[in-house]
């Protein structure tokens, strides 16, 4: 009697803590729809009357978007308490299934992990920071509307890459990223070099993007899911690998080259300086914060596999040094502001990358917040900044002093001007590309352009036809 008088309070304890749990679960998937919806609702109530040539008054556009990233910020506030009172153990959020066929499915799940979250948080008030900033510095701009548009599209992009539970999700999501930034490079597309630079970026995207692309592919043949939890399971950043070291390797590389894109390493970085050309707040919140980093956050998402896999490590290890190297050495030549920006966040994205490929997890989480925050008030400073300085050198009546000291000064003169002059042409890094890669490809295309020419007139051309032209030709080379 004792014993089953003991076991009746057990029992009842266990189903309130199931009961618990269940309620805690829907609390937590109401907020992560939460903070991928409050963009998205926005992107559609701001984009829709616009599309109707209709737009809404510049005021009533700032509050609409301001109100949806702090709600997704706050949002990720409460999700990142519950979470840590929790241990950080991931929360998935089931939002259905695209297509199955076979024993194939592609999921559309999200994630609320110690990753995510934190990420969601840094990146939707970094997006409020600048809509709060674009609404005065945009104000009655031809494209104001547009500017907004493109800015919720992005951070719904954004929201859904980072809580991204499959690669098919965060494909999604990365798609996201690159059409809106592209279209931000051109956003004054009245300018010739605004055209090429969003056109240079796009290129480079795509070509990227494929390594993705391929990694998705890969991933379904061998697990037959996107899922990220058939990939590897337990808690960020101390998961463990499911696939073999030979898939985890392949699926590795692929992400790294994506990631270069995005992140702008070396040999694909020189589309970066040239993205300055959009509006400041753009360039703050892309190319100073969230989309270079976009590239580390995947590789940090799948780092059970890059545990799996020693030689994609070693890569991003040697590809990090380099572009850190590289853009360090550039950056100290250019003369404008926004390019020295530019560079130092391809420096600092450089070493990110060697911190991944050492192993590092918490540490560039930390490294990727503070840089992302620090990098983006730099550039939303910079133009006031350039304007305070003039007026420094007018009072003072020249140059306020002397330069910064650099550890080349420490390198004798004749190494000095060697580095001078490779930092001044970029590191021959365009040159290299334009000969060696782009020039070959190139011809390549114009030749199989002129066999598909060739082709066609063939196809289109009557036996009888062909026949007389072979004759004609015939009779002409005996002639000569």
């Amino acid at each position: 009697m004792t014993f089953s008088g003991a076991a009746v309070p057990v029992a009842q304890l266990l189903g309130a803590l199931e009961a618990q749990a269940a309620s805690t679960h829907a609390f937590v998937s109401l907020l992560v729809v939460l903070q991928l919806a409050a963009p998205a609702l926005t992107l559609v109530l701001v984009g829709l009357p616009a599309l109707l040539d209709r737009p809404l008054a510049e005021r009533t556009t700032t509050r609409l978007v301001g109100g949806a990233f702090t709600l997704a910020f706050l949002a990720g506030l409460v999700t990142l308490a519950v979470l840590a009172m929790r241990g950080f153990a991931p929360e998935q959020v089931h939002l259905g299934t695209w297509f199955a066929v076979g024993h194939h499915d592609a999921t559309v799940d999200l994630v609320a992990d110690g990753l995510s979250v934190p990420y969601v948080c840094f990146s939707t008030g970094l997006c409020a920071l600048v809509n709060a900033f674009a609404g005065k510095y945009l104000h009655r701009e031809p494209g104001f509307t547009r500017f907004f548009v493109l800015l919720t599209l992005f951070g719904t992009g954004m929201n859904l890459m980072v809580l991204a539970g499959s690669i098919d999700v965060l494909f999604a999501g990365w798609e996201f990223l690159g059409i809106s930034s592209t279209m931000l490079i051109g956003f004054f597309h009245e300018r010739t070099n605004a055209l090429k630079a969003a056109l240079r970026a796009f290129t480079t995207y795509r070509i990227c993007d494929v390594g993705l692309l391929t990694a998705g592919v890969m991933i379904h043949r061998a697990v037959g899911s996107g899922d990220f939890e058939r990939l590897f399971n337990g808690v960020w950043p101390n998961a463990h690998c499911l696939v073999s070291p030979g898939t985890a390797t392949l699926v590795s590389l692929l992400l790294v080259f994506a990631a270069m894109g995005k992140s702008a390493q070396v040999p694909f970085s020189n589309w970066l300086p040239r993205a300055m050309e959009g509006p400041t707040p753009s360039s703050a919140i892309f190319y100073g914060a969230l989309s270079i980093h976009a590239g580390a956050y995947v590789l940090l998402r799948c780092e059970a596999l890059l545990d799996a896999a020693p030689l994609a490590r070693i890569v991003l290890v040697v590809i990090g040094a380099f572009t850190a190297i590289h853009a360090a050495l550039v950056g100290r030549v250019q003369t404008d502001l926004k390019s020295m920006l530019a560079y130092a966040s391809m420096t600092q994205a450089g070493i990110i990358f060697v911190e991944i490929g050492l192993g590092f997890r918490v540490v560039v989480l930390v490294h990727i917040v503070s840089h992302a925050i620090l990098r983006s008030l730099q550039i939303l400073r910079s133009p006031s900044a350039l304007h305070d300085r003039h007026e420094l050198e007018a009072a003072l009546g020249g140059h306020p002093g002397a330069v910064s000291w650099s550890v080349v000064r420490l390198l004798p003169e004749g190494m000095q001007s060697r580095l001078y002059r490779v930092a001044l042409d970029r590191g021959f890094e365009e040159m290299v590309l334009s000969r060696f890669v782009i020039g070959p490809i190139w011809r390549l295309l114009e030749r199989l352009g002129g066999a598909e020419l060739a082709w066609i007139d063939w196809l289109g051309t009557r036996p009888e036809d062909r026949r007389r032209e072979v004759v004609g030709r015939r009779m002409q080379g005996g002639r000569r």
